[in-house]
């Protein structure tokens, strides 16, 4: 049966276009300049930071790729998006280092650490991360979304009208449409990762009917032939190290009206992310029974990533395709719309004023950063077009690069002997080690792989070290302005002398810091992991 669009589809799926671009268009008429445009002027507040946390770091290959990576291996397949599930109770820690770094994009902070020209290093890395990721949600959309309607309506026709709105609505609102729409568009991803669970549920007979058909090691965590601690462990480093190198991540965390809705915002907006993981990877459990129940008369698919797709496919009603090819949307044009507007900030900040046009008006910068973001957001679908083979390995490289990115990154806040020698050698030094054993193995240069993943880790640690240490050290006062801005908040967005773990590492635990923030929100973090792995656990033990 291929469940074909209707017109009540049709009306749902216009609506929501309609309403979004008219959300974001509403939005952008405030933009008046380009701390506007790039940062929403510093002043969300914490549900609109929520949202966009929560709207930017989830998007549309997520569900594809983790239900396929369930229907293939278990439940324990969770963990490619659960990877940075442990991580959570640090991004408490880690929100106000983006607050106090006070700068439009990363590529300035790290030129305020390492110079000019490890600046345009990382701005060669961010472009290649947002073509990269982009690329990984239009794929991840087109595929579920061709499976879903079984043909009525192409991917390429889909995407187009996606790409349209997202490109209209942040090309006039920049950040301010892009938070404002994220929030709204919030619902319909948690409406995407829960809708299809109880329509299939039954169907398979439930907990028992899917115990009966399918393996045990199905409903493990962890097994550990395959995705075992160790896997997981890894996982986990890579989200921690990488998370303060994503280019998008300073305009989704930093730009809270103050530091505790900055903290807020990024923490339960990704663990909202964390509790809808958990439908999408139902989701692949249920289409894996299915085609092993041969009374629903299902051929195993040849595409393990088409599990999403075949699922919406089979068991939504009338209405409820529209709403959901809807809820696909609004996650990729949520990212797709933050990937434009920061990579617009990036090129404009990072190269263009520096190298092209020192002295111009506001004015000039930001059509330069509408321009930018539009040319550069193309390249994301020429990417998605030719290169993308599997949605998951596309999306762990990205994650990859950006944690061999950010060993500099951490490295220069939490050790101020690091230099600039050091930190292009943590760099390249792993991705050279990555890249030389995948292609010595004959897999492809996007496979992740935990064991070569940590020795190429390991490696740029080393050289961030080592290097260091063999060169002469950065000047001191081209550093004590960096470190400075972490000692004190931005006036007004928190109480005077307030002190961050995490910054205070490089100089030394202060006497009397008021560390209290940083340590009440860590534990609660904490508990609020156990607890949502606590419950999940027992819950596949029923």
């Amino acid at each position: 049966m291929n469940l074909q669009l209707n017109p009540i589809d049709w009306f749902v799926l216009i609506a929501y276009l309609i309403i979004v671009a008219i959300i974001g268009i509403l939005a952008g008429l405030k933009i008046r300049g380009t701390d506007s445009y790039f940062l929403g002027d510093r002043g969300f507040n914490r549900w609109l930071m929520i949202g966009q946390s929560f709207g930017i770091g989830t998007h549309a290959e997520m569900p594809v790729s983790l239900a396929g990576a369930v229907y293939t291996t278990g439940f324990s397949g969770i963990w490619f998006q659960w990877k940075n599930l442990f991580a959570t109770p640090f991004y408490w820690m880690i929100a106000p280092l983006f607050r106090r770094m006070r700068r439009t994009t990363i590529g300035e902070v790290v030129e305020d650490r390492y110079g000019p020209w490890m600046g345009v290093f990382y701005t060669a890395f961010a472009i290649a991360f947002f073509t990269i990721n982009m690329a990984s949600m239009l794929k991840g959309a087109g595929k579920v979304i061709s499976q879903a309607t079984g043909g009525d309506v192409s991917a390429n026709s889909i995407v187009l009208a996606m790409t349209v709105i997202f490109l209209l609505y942040s090309f006039i609102g920049g950040l301010v449409a892009t938070a404002w729409t994220d929030f709204a568009q919030g619902f319909l991803i948690i409406a995407l990762s829960f809708l299809l669970v109880p329509l299939g549920w039954g169907l398979v007979g439930g907990m028992d009917g899917m115990r009966q058909t399918l393996e045990p090691h199905f409903f493990s965590l962890a097994t550990p032939a395959g995705i075992g601690v160790w896997f997981i462990f890894l996982l986990t480093i890579n989200g921690l190290i990488g998370i303060i190198s994503q280019p998008h991540q300073l305009a989704a965390v930093g730009t809270g009206k103050d530091e505790r809705t900055c903290r807020t915002g990024m923490f339960y907006g990704n663990f909202v992310k964390r509790i809808c993981t958990v439908g999408w990877a139902l989701v692949g459990l249920i289409v894996a029974a299915l085609v092993l129940q041969p009374e629903h008369g299902f051929a195993p698919l040849k595409d393990p990533e088409d599990a999403f797709g075949m699922a919406c496919r089979h068991l939504l009603f009338p209405g409820g395709l529209g709403l959901m090819v809807a809820s696909i949307l609004a996650a990729n044009m949520s990212t797709c719309s933050a990937f434009m507007v920061d990579s617009g900030a990036l090129f404009t900040k990072n190269l263009y004023q520096r190298f092209f046009k020192r002295e111009a008006t506001d004015r000039h910068y930001l059509w330069a950063g509408r321009v930018s973001g539009l040319v550069l957001s193309s390249m994301g679908v020429l990417y998605a077009l030719f290169l993308v083979e599997r949605v998951l390995y596309s999306f762990l490289l990205t994650e990859t690069m950006a944690t061999y990115m950010g060993i500099s990154i951490f490295g220069g806040i939490l050790w101020r002997r690091a230099n600039r020698w050091g930190a292009v050698a943590s760099l390249i030094t792993p991705l050279i080690v990555n890249f030389s054993i995948m292609y010595a193995r004959g897999e492809r240069l996007d496979h992740w792989e935990p064991n070569v993943f940590g020795v190429s880790l390991l490696s740029g640690i080393a050289a961030l070290i080592v290097v260091s240490l063999l060169t002469k050290p950065e000047k001191t006062e081209a550093l004590d302005p960096f470190f400075a801005r972490f000692d004190e908040p931005v006036e007004g967005t928190a109480k005077p002398g307030t002190r961050l773990l995490l910054a205070d590492l490089a100089s030394g635990l202060r006497k009397g810091g008021h560390y209290g923030e940083d340590i009440k929100g860590f534990f609660y973090g904490w508990v609020m992991v156990g607890v949502l792995v606590g419950l999940t656990w027992l819950w596949l033990r029923m």
